[in-house]
């Protein structure tokens, strides 16, 4: 059950405040609670629960997403982030309370299931509105409904280029072990043994237990393990140990299962065993082919969406997440498509002008992207709607000459100023995996993972937003200074109080 009520916070000075003191204007919660269109989103959020008025009230949107964007704004762990609540009346603000109250709000397993009801499309939109609302952008010129999309057999547009559009991609690596195939089966293994042994308690005094070989295994695999460098060759036999333990494990739970154990099971042993019956047949087929990569090869047991991402960077070649494509406009960040499979970013590029078009009405003057980008496809698509892809052209390049040296020269300035031009969106990843939380996902599941990456992607953009209304405040009080130095020094009192009053009739409401 759900309650719909308006989002619409009291002012700060209405704030019921500690100690009888009131809320700043000028905190960087208040600031923020204002740049999010609580109500717009509100509507779209009620809609997820069924009018049914039984049952426990849900929190609130502002709880929800607001509790969000604390935890990932301060860094800290679920429960860490309902403490730092109770203890803050600018955070209680910020979630649309109207008193301050030093009890936790609700209990820290609720951001678990504020994470599930949030999906990659509504964090999207919620985003689009968020930067909309900042940015101070007609209703003509981001949903204009009479702006269409071309298509590939469509080459001409009747509105100008404006803009850039820079795009890129990386990986978000997920909280798992490094996964070696020889560290998998051991881990399947010991996982089905404990799966036997929670499937043959109701049967204790009945039937003998099923032979594991556990003592032995465990033997077998640290005699490997613990050597600095064994070699192919002997992780090819240890592998080989491991899988006939696993086939003997999975017989006996098959046998089980039969008889109606698999009752006995919770849902995550359940859930574990489909999947080491698939990691069993995946390293099995690379074991007796001599290969070493397979479609949809899982790597970590705990969480079986992971697959592994070719990078090729000098730290690490591979890495283990979900493949995250952007577009940077204005500083702002759009997440265009989270992907947990391997892929080839540059069949994005279409898409990521075509969402372009969408949100401003026309299309970017410029596409700054690496090489990986610049296929002969994307090139012909940009040269056909004027669109300037950063990069050298294919080819040879031209030979110089007198006419056309200056030319060539242009050129290579244009192509060298695209490359500074393209630096952002690298802070842009750096800034979420140093400072926010994509170095290294926490969250477990799928939908959960998507949620955290796109909740670091909406707090980069408050980020920018709030700097951008305090470096107009700082422009404004300083402009305000110097006309107080001025007018003192030309001693025109009354010329002061002008200056004064105007200046408090200009100053931006934050």
């Amino acid at each position: 059950m759900y309650n719909y009520c308006s989002s619409n916070q009291l002012s700060f000075e209405d704030f019921l405040s500690p100690f009888g003191g009131q809320l700043r204007s000028d905190n960087r919660w208040v600031m923020l609670s204002k740049q999010i269109p609580w109500d717009d989103i509100e509507q779209t959020y009620a809609a997820n629960f069924s009018s049914n008025k039984s049952g426990n009230v849900a929190k609130s949107v502002r709880i929800a997403l607001g509790s969000l964007v604390i935890k990932e704004r301060l860094g800290t762990t679920d429960r860490e982030t309902v403490l730092h609540i109770a203890e803050n009346p600018y955070l209680q603000y910020f979630l649309g309370f109207s008193t301050y109250n030093d009890e936790v709000p609700f209990d820290h397993s609720l951001m678990t299931y504020f994470r599930k009801r949030f999906d990659q499309g509504g964090l999207s939109i919620i985003n689009e509105l968020m930067i909309k609302e900042a940015t101070c952008e007609t209703e003509s010129t981001s949903t204009d409904k009479s702006h269409t999309i071309l298509d590939s057999n469509d080459k001409t547009s009747n509105l100008s280029n404006k803009g850039n559009l820079i795009v890129d991609a990386t990986c978000t690596p997920a909280d798992i072990t490094f996964p070696t195939d020889l560290k998998l089966l051991n881990n399947a293994r010991e996982k089905s043994e404990k799966i036997i042994d929670s499937m043959h308690v109701s049967l204790i005094g009945k039937r003998r237990k099923p032979k594991t070989n556990r003592k032995q295994a465990r033997r077998d695999y640290l005699e490997v393990a613990k050597q600095k460098k064994p070699g192919n060759k002997k992780y090819y036999i240890a592998n080989g140990k491991q899988l006939k333990y696993i086939k003997q494990n999975l017989e006996s739970i098959n046998t089980m299962a039969k008889e109606g154990r698999l009752v006995s099971l919770s849902k995550k042993q359940y859930r574990d065993l489909l999947v080491i019956n698939e990691l069993y047949r995946q390293q099995k087929f690379m074991h007796d082919g001599c290969v070493n990569s397979i479609t949809d090869r899982i790597t970590s047991i705990s969480q079986p969406h992971v697959r592994p991402v070719i990078r090729g960077k000098a730290k690490q070649k591979v890495e283990f997440g979900a493949k995250v494509s952007i577009s940077l406009v204005d500083g702002f960040s759009y997440v265009d498509k989270i992907s947990w499979d391997n892929y080839n970013e540059s069949g994005d590029l279409v898409g990521q002008i075509q969402s372009f078009k969408k949100r401003f009405g026309h299309y970017p003057e410029a596409v700054l992207a690496d090489q990986i980008y610049r296929t002969r496809f994307n090139r012909q698509y940009c040269k056909d709607r004027s669109i300037r892809l950063s990069g050298a052209p294919l080819g040879r390049p031209k030979k110089i000459t007198a006419e056309n040296k200056d030319e060539i020269k242009q050129l290579k300035k244009q192509r060298y100023q695209d490359e500074i031009n393209r630096i952002p969106v690298e802070g842009k990843f750096g800034q979420a995996k140093r400072r926010f939380s994509l170095g290294l996902v926490m969250s477990k599941l799928t939908k959960t993972s998507e949620t955290t990456i796109m909740i670091a992607f909406i707090v980069m953009n408050l980020e920018k937003i709030l700097k951008d209304i305090s470096f107009c405040a700082n422009i404004l009080l300083q402009s305000f200074q110097c006309a107080m130095r001025y007018m003192k020094r030309i001693e025109c009192k009354g010329s002061l109080s002008i200056i004064f009053n105007f200046v408090n009739k200009t100053q931006p409401v934050i």
